[in-house]
């Protein structure tokens, strides 16, 4: 669990914490219920008697099978009623027993061993006379399966210290009455409580023993509640012995917030209301089955899902109410996925307003047998849609058109469509009945992390929101929508091509700047890939960004394939994906559309998609109306808000008549330090000693950069404008612009007479020489300019990059910008920002498109 996920779950753990002291009275009373993981060896039987010595009244503890005991012994019934032969898996299962019996009772003073290996007989006599059995084998074979918890409940009262310690043992035939249902096995509850009423007066027990799992029917034959029924009998005894308080324990720490094998950052969620834990039983979460609480619900016990492993865990707690303000810690208290399912629909024009289309539907369906998970039906009655079990889609189909054969027929319905491959996502919490713009949040989720709603439905009772989605993005959906709702942080998988310079300094940031992040915004921004021209390197978690470097010279290295980078990166399990690109490559620059479109954010400093190709930058522009963004406020003035100030005027209804701008950090400290007292050749030398200019000082003497830079103001104001359209003024005369590049650094001096001449002439005229880009409806075009000395492009410190807005607003006081335009620290600085951005928007829940 994250940093962030874990602050959040500790908040949420203190509140509820607070509250449930406030509201549980002391117990007289506790069931304590432990299952087989927690009865798995001697070792762990042991270790029970801490945890029920409570200091209650009354101690009750139901037990369930050693681990594995009760599928072992199904495979003998099995085997025993099909002629096979048993008596290995018998003789394997007794000797488990026996050791763990002589573990807890070395010196036998509790008859511990003698009383298991009677069992056992017990078990063998029943496997034989199955094999041999006639008429209706039912009841034995319950009486096999049953026999785990019959001898678990003998360890597990032997370990607590035996009669002798004040421990009794129930027999849960004895007083347990019941019978099938449709909807499962139900309790006889006036012949149980009469039983158990009697046995109780008799014994009077403060401490029991019960055995879960196995009862008798009415007519006294053995029978058992089903698979996971030990958590049915604790709540049945919880339900007799009129109990304060049921813990269930078991080997995880509580209810999970979602399935932790999908989303990393599930947390163990404090409190749930009955109705809530029964709405996420159903769809499919690791909960207690609806029925299994229905004995306890009806009484208002509280229930308590514990960790034997970890006592100190405190566990779930799940209420008839949740507390006061639980609600304000998130509407939404858990999500889960169903699989394997199918989207099955009616449709028809001729359905419209007539009655019973949806009872000949669905009564058509439950002829079939088949089970409807979740309907939907527009407002309109054009189509009717159910989504049911994929393993009973075709049934259900032939079922469909059956009933609606004439109908479709005579066309008045379009047919039966089945789409296969689906899931269903469920949002469930009691906080978001009332509580308007929950599910806005959670399609907003869902439409970030690109997914497609299928079908939707949401009760009246408000406590549940279910979608159907593609199977292929279940992944991605359950971890974008638990995000949204901030049981874990908003988290975007990110990759970094180009560890230049600025993709240096970035890295540095981000390192510095990431634990902050996490702990006090919630979006956790994990590194997981990072490449050069050559290589790449790829984590499934996350690469510190101090060491992403290093990990490129390991040996877990991969040749670079933007694709593969591009797959890792857009991972099914983190819901948003973003790519950093400082590699300043035409060639990556063309990826951007399919990225882009397969819903992976672009940030980038380079200015190849934003001047480059128009055909490829209207494929950018139209790949981002899926919700991706690409930014790239560092194209232009580095660190500056360049292009978010231009969307601002444009965005609020401002007319841009032109744009003028010092764009190139390099040119600017030339002609800021140019004043005729040392040769232009000499200043130049001197800009790239300071690391001013590019390697070869031709690439910021021609203009291209700048060309560059002002094609993207342009577009980005609504231009269609391309590099071709700008009138370039290079400052490398005609001879020296192809000669290798110490050839032309050894003849610099050849700038300084032109350069020597335009500034005498500037002077002249009382005007100062400063390269410009200008933007009008003139035209485009760059280079140097003799400027009046009231101009703000004569008022720049050294480096300083300068845009100047001329609008219909700002006319005649036209809007600058300006400030540091160059250096691989405020690029990166630029870059972050464009980051943050993206990355508070989705967690904010706003997409909003670049």
């Amino acid at each position: 669990m994250s940093s962030a996920s874990q602050l959040l779950g500790d908040a949420v753990a203190s509140a509820a914490s607070s509250v449930l002291e406030a509201l549980r009275p002391a117990a007289s009373t506790r069931v304590h219920k432990f299952g087989g993981s927690s009865v798995a060896d001697a070792a762990r039987i042991a270790g029970l008697a801490p945890l029920v010595d409570d200091g209650a009244e009354v101690g009750v503890v139901v037990v369930s099978a050693m681990a594995g005991t009760t599928n072992a012994l199904v495979a003998m019934a099995v085997q025993a009623a099909s002629g096979q032969d048993w008596s290995g898996d018998w003789s394997a299962l007794r000797e488990r027993h026996l050791e763990t019996a002589a573990t807890l009772d070395p010196d036998n003073r509790h008859g511990l061993q003698d009383a298991v290996g009677r069992d056992f007989d017990g078990l063998r006599d029943d496997l034989l006379a199955l094999a041999a059995a006639g008429g209706d084998p039912a009841p034995l074979v319950a009486q096999v399966h049953g026999l785990g918890e019959l001898v678990s409940s003998r360890l597990v009262q032997a370990a607590l210290g035996g009669e002798a310690g004040g421990w009794q043992r129930l027999d849960a035939r004895d007083v347990l009455v019941v019978h099938p249902g449709e909807m499962g096995v139900g309790v006889d509850w006036e012949a149980s409580r009469e039983r158990f009423a009697d046995w109780r007066a008799r014994r009077r027990p403060s401490r029991v023993v019960v055995t879960g799992f196995i009862a008798r029917d009415a007519e006294g034959r053995s029978t058992t509640l089903g698979r996971n029924g030990s958590d049915y009998s604790a709540a049945i005894f919880a339900n007799l012995f009129d109990a304060d308080e049921l813990l269930i324990w078991t080997d995880v720490d509580g209810v999970l917030s979602a399935d932790p094998r999908l989303v990393p950052d599930a947390m163990v969620l404090p409190t749930m209301s009955y109705a809530e834990a029964c709405e996420l039983a159903y769809f499919g979460a690791k909960v207690l089955h609806p029925q299994t609480m229905a004995p306890v619900q009806s009484r208002g016990i509280p229930l308590c899902i514990r960790n034997t492993l970890n006592p100190s865990a405190p566990g779930t707690w799940i209420l008839q109410d949740n507390p006061p303000g639980d609600a304000e810690l998130s509407p939404v208290k858990g999500l889960t996925i169903v699989r394997e399912m199918a989207v099955l629909e009616l449709a028809g024009n001729a359905m419209v307003g007539v009655p019973g289309t949806a009872e000949k539907l669905f009564a058509a369906l439950h002829r079939a047998g088949v089970s409807v998970v979740m309907i939907s039906q527009g407002s309109s009655e054009h189509s009717i849609c159910c989504v049911i079990r994929d393993s009973q889609a075709e049934r259900a189909r032939t079922a469909v058109e059956a009933a609606f054969a004439e109908a479709i027929a005579d066309t008045q319905a379009q047919g039966v469509r089945l789409t296969r491959g689906i899931s269903i996502l469920a949002a469930v919490g009691d906080g978001m009945v009332g509580i308007p713009g929950v599910a806005a949040r959670l399609f907003a989720a869902l439409a970030q992390a690109r997914v497609n709603i299928r079908a939707i439905a949401q009760g009246s009772s408000e406590r549940n929101i279910s979608v159907a989605i593609a199977d292929a993005d279940a992944t991605r959906a359950l971890r974008a929508a638990h995000s949204a709702f901030w049981l874990s942080p908003q988290t975007v998988s990110v990759g970094l091509i180009g560890p230049g310079q600025v993709g240096r300094a970035l890295l540095s940031q981000m390192a510095t700047v990431l634990p902050r992040l996490r702990a006090t915004s919630q979006v956790d921004l994990r590194l997981r890939g990072i490449a050069n021209s050559g290589y790449m390197a790829l984590d499934h978690f996350a690469i510190h960004p101090d060491e992403a470097t290093t990990r490129l010279t390991g040996m877990t290295t991969q040749a670079f394939d933007p694709c593969a980078f591009a797959a890792h990166i857009r991972a099914e399990h983190i819901p948003h994906a973003l790519i950093v690109d400082c590699s300043g490559s035409d060639a990556i620059a063309r990826h951007y559309p399919e990225w882009l479109a397969a819903g992976i954010h672009v940030v980038t400093p380079s200015k190849h998609a934003g001047s480059g190709d128009w055909e490829r930058y209207v494929a950018i522009r139209e790949a981002q109306r899926g919700g991706s963004r690409f930014m790239y406020e560092a194209t232009v003035g580095a660190g500056l808000p360049v292009i978010s100030t231009l969307r601002n005027l444009l965005d609020t209804g401002d007319t841009v008549l032109a744009i003028d701008g010092m764009l190139s950090g390099t040119l600017a400290w030339l002609f800021n330090s140019f004043d005729g007292s040392r040769p232009f050749s000499a200043l130049v030398r001197e800009a790239r000693e300071l690391g001013y200019t590019e390697p070869d000082p031709r690439d910021d003497l021609s203009g291209l950069d700048v060309a560059r830079k002002l094609v993207i103001l342009a577009r980005e104001s609504g231009r269609e404008l391309s590099l071709d359209d700008v009138r370039i003024e290079s400052l490398v005369p005609e001879p020296l612009r192809d000669v290798p590049r110490d050839e032309f650094l050894a003849r610099l001096e050849e700038l300084d007479g032109p350069m020597q001449r335009r500034l005498e002439e500037a002077r002249a005229q009382d005007r100062q020489l400063r390269h410009i880009a200008h933007l009008s409806d003139e035209g485009a075009r760059v280079g140097v300019v003799a400027l009046p000395g009231v101009h703000a492009c004569c008022h720049t410190r050294l480096t300083d990059n300068l845009v100047q807005f001329t609008t219909g607003r700002y006319a005649d006081n036209p809007l600058v910008v300006q400030g540091p335009g160059a250096g691989p620290q405020v690029t990166a600085a630029g870059v972050f920002g464009d980051v943050l951005a993206i990355a508070h928007s989705l967690s904010a829940g706003v997409g909003v498109q670049a």
